[in-house]
């Protein structure tokens, strides 16, 4: 995309623009002198926030949850085309020069199909879009001219290093993990975690759905599916490490024994701007680094009898035929009764496990045949948790 060396700035449209990356990512633009311009912006549920952002930065576009909420940006902002719903959400991302996808969960499938679909670079932070619909949305890049660069810090990392190398000369690749707030807890005082608890991640300040799957692993598994579908890799070429500092955000082992790894401070906004410049790199710097200082940097394996998070993705990859879309369902059900506290942290891995035993395995041909496994994904999930705490399994 040629825009970035032009006098025209290059067209953002941002989804789920008062999430946490979806706020940084306006912190992007801020410093962009005027080279990124916001086209449209999306939110769930927070009209205020949104009524803010509007107000600076002019979009032309904005996409709501309902009618009732188009009605209300309607009325405060006449001059702003209002759409509404995932119709709403894939249209729109026909149309910016880039779309970051900042959706929260399997919602965010319609932006990914619609960036792609008209041809648009994919700035993705939606992992589960992928995860759920892998073989939907590498179907459609076949057909258009799109690109995905992952914002994700970690597949953002593995993009930027394998740029030193062709795909034929990577051996395999490795995920860096913080090993979130619980990495020495032993299995006793799992059990006492609260909300609380689960929410305060040692290194990264994220939304609550991402910050609890930190917190599992559960994030971790979603990106080693993430990354085979991404990168074109086996399972096998996937590993995972455990890194508390979050400084290397994951390597690139290459055929010949070399090792390239992206290393920055913790700062999403590195990875935003590099997918919304790509192929470009622009200023300012973030996540700089100072090495007048002391630095340590730690690595140890996960500790998988503790956090199983990872070892379901595997499995959901060995099942294949939308284990990986039944996954990704039964974990957000699960996380979101965690949320509520309607469930204990220590019985997620038990309700996505039980979830997981009810897998039907089926043919994902279109975004519609994904919908309705996920929608079977989660409805069995809430079978496991209701027999489970109304005590009758």
């Amino acid at each position: 995309m040629s825009n970035a060396n032009t006098s025209q700035p290059v067209t953002v449209s941002i989804f789920g623009s008062t999430g946490s990356i979806g706020c940084q990512a306006l912190e992007v633009v801020r410093t962009s002198n005027e080279r990124l311009a916001v086209h449209a912006l999306s939110v769930n549920s927070n009209l205020e926030a949104l009524c803010e952002q509007i107000r600076e930065f002019s979009p032309k576009v904005v996409v709501v949850r309902d009618l009732e909420m188009a009605l209300a940006v309607i009325d405060r902002f006449p001059g702003v085309t209002v759409r509404v719903g995932s119709d709403g959400l894939y249209e729109t991302a026909h149309e910016a020069d880039v779309a970051l996808n900042a959706v929260v969960g399997f919602a965010g499938l319609s932006v990914t199909l619609g960036a792609i679909d008209g041809g648009r670079r994919l700035a993705l932070a939606n992992k589960e879009s992928l995860v759920a619909a892998g073989p939907i949305v590498k179907a459609a890049l076949s057909r258009s001219g799109s690109e995905i660069v992952p914002v994700d810090s970690e597949h953002a990392a593995l993009h930027q290093c394998m740029r030193s190398g062709n795909r034929n000369e990577v051996a395999r690749v490795i995920l860096t993990s913080s090993g979130g707030p619980f990495r020495t807890r032993d299995q006793a005082s799992l059990s006492l975690v609260t909300k609380s608890d689960a929410l305060q991640h040692p290194t990264w300040a994220m939304g609550p759905k991402i910050t609890v799957d930190s917190s599992t692993l559960m994030n971790k598994a979603l990106e080693i599916i993430e990354a085979v579908e991404l990168f074109d890799l086996a399972p096998s070429e996937v590993e995972v490490v455990v890194h508390p500092e979050s400084i290397v955000h994951s390597l690139v082992a290459f055929v010949d024994g070399s090792i390239m790894a992206q290393l920055s401070s913790p700062d999403m906004r590195l990875p935003i701007a590099y997918a919304l410049w790509y192929p470009q790199r622009n200023g300012p710097e973030f996540g700089k680094m100072d090495f007048s200082r002391a630095l340590s940097l730690n690595f140890e394996p996960p500790r998988r009898d503790v956090f199983k998070g990872i070892d379901f993705a595997y499995e959901a990859l060995r099942l294949g035929s939308g284990a990986p879309a039944w996954l990704n369902a039964v974990n957000e059900v699960a996380v979101a009764h965690f949320l509520t506290e309607e469930i204990r942290w220590i019985d997620l891995y038990p309700v996505i496990e039980a979830a997981m035993e009810k897998f039907e395995p089926v043919s994902l041909v279109s975004a519609a045949d994904v919908v309705e496994l996920d929608q079977i994904a989660r409805l069995r999930c809430l079978e496991v948790i209701e027999k489970h705490f109304a005590g009758i399994g």
